[in-house]
């Protein structure tokens, strides 16, 4: 009985050790995860598990969205998981997304992963028309997703008809414009053709450093209204708080950079901006729901955080995690190079190879053509040969008759004629006889040269043969040598190896390396304008091309106001430039005023 007690109690124990747990679904934009999660578990200990799993380490961009009620909300860090207002059937699913946005995607984001996932991010955004791209635009931001995707263009893989089921273009583009499918995978190819030699992470950032030049880009929208009741929209992104019309989301009103905000804070439905400037009185401003005031505030203090980090010294952190990046981005160049030698290499000796082959299937060919005409040669020799042999015959045949018309004639004229006219016939005979006897003789020596000229031809036929002979032979050599050249071209393409071993590839960054280097990038910032100024006349170009193609009447509001604002020259960052030069005070006024 007491052993019996001693095993509940164990058991009991036992149970009360093991913690309680539920399921937490996470999808990131290219990937689903399911945790295992305790009870207990703060906000920050399930993202710190997620950033783990995806090794990230840029983790001040992203956190863990989810929707209550249809208005959006963000895992607090330091608030347990199950104190949210989550569902409760299980597994619960949160989004892993950026929740900030850098103002310079090329400085700032350091990991290949980061760089990623925002790609992924904004690359949906602008296909779901969340962010505005132009036509044009859309076209070129595709050729870089497709070089993403499948690497360097190859018409002999990437033939007509690869991208059919590939969604680039946003479906208001695709409306836009009297284009089949052909034509715009026509327009894209001929850009992503372009970007030949550019590795994945290239390509994707080349996509981000043109959509954060997009109005829309990073910018979290919220209905609110000022004093006066006038409905507008706030815009709250990486450079500040901007005013906006709500039928116009590209060109904002007013704007407030963060380094001109002194408090940010909200009393039920109502916010409230305290400028740097404590001379300059508060403006408020109402959104719809307390939930809203909550999820702004969130957005203006990270991005507060972040803009001010930006404008400091590099923590340790983000100084080593940057020299790691430069030094892995040199070795991936490095590595690019090699690889790329290696391929023109393997190229040249494909080519080499090629040609070699192509040289022996002549030889050969020839080697066929003259071993016909040696066995024609041959031919003809033999039919000569029996053509004398019979011409021979026949002359002896004539000269064996020619000597018995001449006997015939000896007889003739040794027969005693008796009468005159016996004698006259045997004259006539006689003659005759002597005129057959001589064309005998002709015809004897005609076939006796006949047959001499036979026996030269025949001779010549020889000679021809023996010639033939000796060019095979030639040839036939000619085959052995060219057979072992391609057989020791074919080893050496064969070696060639794409395993990078520290005999062939040095990381050890020298300062001959690092001047290198330096040069390279310098020489890479020149090509890089050059790349931007032949882009935008390629845009132009585009732009002009499509027009002619376009079906005004599906143009949409942004669309009309985009082209108002290209045809003004206005620009995302000139746009916000032109505003703050205005003082604060007088921003604050006009608001109110709205």
């Amino acid at each position: 009985m007491a052993g019996a007690i001693a095993s509940r109690m164990s058991f009991s124990s036992l149970k009360r050790k093991q913690p309680k747990t539920f399921t937490v679904r996470i999808a990131t934009m290219d990937a689903e995860m399911e945790f295992s999660c305790e009870v207990k578990w703060k906000g920050k200990d399930l993202f710190d598990l997620v950033c783990r799993t995806l090794g990230l380490r840029e983790t001040w961009f992203f956190g863990l969205q989810y929707t209550i009620k249809d208005t959006v909300a963000w895992l607090k860090m330091d608030k347990k998981v199950l104190d949210h207002d989550v569902p409760t059937e299980e597994p619960k699913t949160f989004h892993f997304l950026a929740k900030f946005y850098p103002e310079n995607a090329e400085e700032e984001l350091v990991q290949e992963i980061t760089q990623h996932l925002f790609f992924l991010q904004v690359k949906k955004q602008i296909l779901d028309e969340k962010i505005f791209c132009p036509p044009e635009a859309s076209v070129l931001l595709a050729s870089y997703a497709v070089q993403a995707k499948y690497g360097d263009y190859d018409p002999n893989v990437h033939k007509r008809g690869f991208l059919a089921q590939e969604e680039l273009l946003p479906k208001r583009v695709i409306n836009l414009y009297q284009m089949t499918p052909e034509m715009w995978e026509e327009r894209i190819t001929a850009w992503y053709a372009e970007h030949r030699g550019r590795a994945r992470d290239e390509a994707e950032m080349e996509y981000l450093k043109i959509a954060q030049d997009l109005e829309m880009y990073g910018v979290n929208y919220f209905a609110i209204r000022n004093k006066k009741g006038t409905e507008l929209l706030l815009g709250v992104d990486a450079l500040g708080l901007h005013i906006y019309d709500p039928d116009n989301r590209l060109t904002p009103k007013i704007s407030f950079p963060w380094n001109e905000i002194r408090n940010i804070s909200y009393s039920d439905k109502e916010f409230t901006i305290k400028p740097l400037d404590k001379k300059i009185d508060v403006f408020k401003f109402n959104s719809s729901k307390l939930r809203v005031n909550k999820l702004i505030l969130q957005l203006c203090i990270g991005n507060h955080d972040l803009f001010m980090r930006r404008r400091k010294a590099d923590s340790l952190e983000v100084q080593q995690m940057k020299a790691q990046a430069r030094e892995e981005k040199a070795r991936k160049q490095m590595e690019r190079q090699c690889l790329a030698r290696e391929k023109q290499m393997r190229e040249e000796a494909e080519r080499t190879r090629d040609e070699l082959e192509r040289r022996l299937m002549q030889l050969k060919e020839e080697a066929t053509m003259a071993n016909e005409a040696l066995m024609r040669s041959e031919e003809t020799a033999d039919l000569l040969a029996e053509k004398a042999q019979i011409t021979e015959e026949e002359a002896k045949l004539l000269a064996q008759k020619a000597a018995e018309a001449e006997q015939e004639m000896q007889r003739i004229k040794a027969t005693a004629i008796r009468t005159e006219e016996e004698k006259r016939l045997m004259e006539q005979k006689v003659l005759e006889a002597e005129m057959l006897a001589l064309k005998m003789a002709e015809e004897s020596e005609r076939r006796a040269k006949e047959a001499d000229q036979l026996k030269q031809d025949l001779q010549e036929a020889r000679e021809s043969e023996r010639r033939a002979k000796q060019k095979l032979l030639e040839i036939t050599s000619k085959s052995s040598y060219t057979s072992m050249n391609s057989s020791t071209t074919a080893l050496h393409t064969d070696l060639p190896s794409y395993n990078l071993i520290s005999e062939s590839l040095s990381f050890d960054f020298k300062d001959t390396d690092m001047k290198r280097l330096s040069m390279e990038i310098e020489k890479e910032k020149v090509e890089y304008m050059e790349r931007s100024k032949h882009l935008q006349e390629q845009l132009n170009e585009l732009k002009t091309e499509i027009e002619a193609l376009k079906l005004k009447e599906r143009e949409t509001a942004l669309d009309i106001l985009h082209n108002e604002n290209s045809s003004r020259g206005n620009s995302k960052h000139n746009t916000i430039k032109k505003l703050t030069l205005q003082s604060t005070k007088s921003r604050v006024a006009f608001f109110e005023e709205l």
